[in-house]
């Protein structure tokens, strides 16, 4: 990462709640088309590190993605400084900042949050911290997670934001994508309720939306892009609905990374 930061942009997109395993049946099925042809090697599997949007996107923001399933671990792409890491390598990009939004704009970069759900949403002391780390911070409630078309007008803004910026800036942009989460039945044709079919049909929903962020991405020269979910979520399995409690299907995500050329 240290011979990407400061040349390139970088894009983090986090789908929110979305499940690993319904992720890799879509891949495999070519339900997903556009992050196929991104990342055709398809996902990785990966455990997160928290159980619920809050938690898990504040160790994102201090260098902790998801962790690979398998064993040794990688270096990490990011970190803070913190003695004794055993994660931090020559590769990784290391700051001397809280958490790596901060450190970012100390190279130069323009931080951009595009939120999604609540804990972006701004409207109150809390759904501002995660903002807050970023020099702008975009919300409204057609971001949320009732709004059926969220993705299509996240991404739109998106996309205008980075094609505002001159091209010799560079811009760290992070969007939390909405969709995914609960409800999602509306996403389903006939759809009453939520279930892992719907679950399925809003990521194929977030997939068809996707290019009008890629091009944009693109027609700035390129950018080191990151796509992960936060945690997954249940539907009745155990007899648990949602998350925020330590269940394979929550901590297991899919993750993929890329370094995407210009157009």
């Amino acid at each position: 990462m240290n011979a990407v930061v400061g040349r390139k942009d970088i894009v983090f997109l986090t789908l929110d709640t979305l499940r690993y395993d319904v992720a890799e049946a879509c891949f495999r099925n070519g339900e997903t088309p556009h992050l196929g042809r991104i990342f055709p090697g398809g996902w990785e599997e990966r455990h997160s590190p928290g159980s619920f949007t809050y938690a898990a996107h504040h160790a994102f923001f201090a260098g902790f993605f998801p962790t690979p399933v398998t064993a040794p671990w990688p270096e990490r792409l990011f970190a803070v400084e913190f003695p004794g890491s055993a994660t931090t390598g020559p590769g990784t990009c290391v700051f001397r900042t809280p958490d790596i939004v901060s450190g970012l704009h100390s190279h130069g970069y323009r931080t951009i949050c595009i939120g999604g759900v609540g804990f972006f949403n701004q409207l109150s002391p809390l759904s501002c911290v995660l903002p807050s780390l970023f020099e702008e911070a975009h919300w409204s409630p057609e971001f949320g997670v009732t709004q059926r078309d969220s993705t299509e007008i996240q991404f739109a803004l998106a996309a205008q934001r980075l094609g505002e910026i001159p091209t010799d800036r560079r811009v760290f942009l992070f969007v939390n994508v909405s969709a995914i989460h609960q409800p999602n039945w509306f996403y389903l044709e006939g759809g009453q309720q939520d279930s892992l079919a719907s679950h399925a049909a809003a990521l194929r929903y977030v997939d068809s939306k996707l290019p009008v962020l890629i091009e944009a991405i693109r027609a700035r020269g390129g950018a080191f892009l990151v796509v992960c979910s936060d945690h997954g979520t249940l539907y009745g399995e155990d007899g648990f609905v949602g998350h925020r409690v330590g269940h394979p299907s929550v901590w297991t995500v899919p993750y993929a990374e890329t370094l995407l050329e210009e157009i």
